[in-house]
């Protein structure tokens, strides 16, 4: 299997600049498009059944000055109260912490009158902010894999587990047809080039709980999703959360940064076959990648650490362990 790029030729994986007028991409994302329409389709009922408008007081703590901010109750994000204080804290904050303890992703509707702190990657404390930057690179690599594959290649996004900055790597696991698929130094590189243009879109990542059955009927081309769905239900009270860029989505604990265009410098460094649970057919492979947030800038030697670093297979929970017993580390 290989990617084609310039003058490569490729059978069972494409980049869509590179084959639009070869081969038609229909069927790969009727998928996802069905999936993005449902997320449309709950997102604006949600929306509608919020009822009468209730204010609510954010208590906004930060640069330029503190300040109390009057929104609506289920309707208002922190992304809209950054709004109100400057256009560079909505393109610089990657998350919003509410009450001085719980992490909250930028467009998620405010619940209750609260404080609220925006953070960003150089904050003294970036600890919460990094652990979702590398959950949402983990992210952001399924939607460029789901766009990068002919279906022939049959391809399954399996999940990717909660992420551990140490480890050097975000992954996201995979199945597919091929069993001894090993990517070139090329594809690997076209890989990379397009998660940077997913970042160029500065595309916004949305959040939504849905219920199960609405889950299992987004992602009902996906046997292993569709697995998943009743152990991810079973502890969110029945709700599944699900994120969304461009057309893509998938399942996530969150939270996530705001948007693709906090995205910088990126990697897809390594695919390692997964041989244990693997099948005919239905081969696991855990892709793995390293990235910076758009405002850090670091030189190429020490960067070629960090890349060097993250092809070490991660020690995460693997795709073929039993779901319903690591639930909590294979889902981020």
């Amino acid at each position: 299997m290989s990617l084609h790029v310039h003058r490569i030729r490729s059978p069972a994986f494409q980049l869509h600049h590179a084959l639009k007028k070869h081969y038609s991409v229909a069927a790969a994302t009727k998928g996802t498009t069905k999936a993005s329409e449902l997320f449309s389709d709950e997102q604006r009922r949600q929306r509608e059944n919020v009822g009468r408008i209730e204010k609510i007081e954010v208590r906004y703590l930060g640069l330029p000055h503190d300040t109390t901010l009057v929104m609506n109750r289920e309707l208002s994000t922190p992304y809209d109260c950054a709004r109100h204080i400057g256009e560079k804290y909505c393109q610089q904050s990657a998350l919003a912490l509410l009450d001085n303890k719980t992490p909250w992703d930028m467009r998620r509707p405010l619940r209750d009158s609260c404080t609220l702190q925006l953070l960003n990657f150089t904050s003294p404390e970036p600890h919460i902010a990094n652990k979702a930057f590398w959950r949402s690179c983990s992210f952001l690599l399924g939607a460029v894999l789901q766009a990068s594959f002919k279906p022939e290649a049959g391809l399954f996004l399996h999940s990717f587990p909660k992420p551990n900055v140490k480890s050097g790597s975000f992954v996201h696991d995979i199945v597919l047809a091929e069993e001894h698929w090993n990517p070139t130094v090329s594809e690997l590189r076209a890989l990379s080039i397009e998660m940077v243009k997913l970042a160029q879109k500065n595309l916004p990542i949305e959040r939504l709980d849905v219920s199960s059955e609405l889950a299992l009927e987004m992602f009902h081309d996906n046997p292993y999703k569709r697995e998943q769905i009743p152990s991810v239900a079973g502890q969110n009270n029945g709700q599944v959360t699900v994120y969304r860029v461009g057309e893509h989505v998938d399942i996530s604990k969150g939270p996530m940064m705001g948007s693709s265009g906090l995205l910088g410098r990126c990697t897809i460094s390594v695919a390692h076959p997964v041989k244990e649970g693997s099948e005919s057919g239905k081969h696991f492979y855990r892709m793995q990648g390293v990235a910076l947030p758009a405002v850090l800038r670091i030189g190429h030697f020490a960067y070629n650490i960090l890349e060097n670093r993250s092809r070490k297979l991660n020690p995460a929970k693997l795709p073929n362990e039993p779901f319903e017993d690591t639930v909590a580390e294979q889902v981020a």
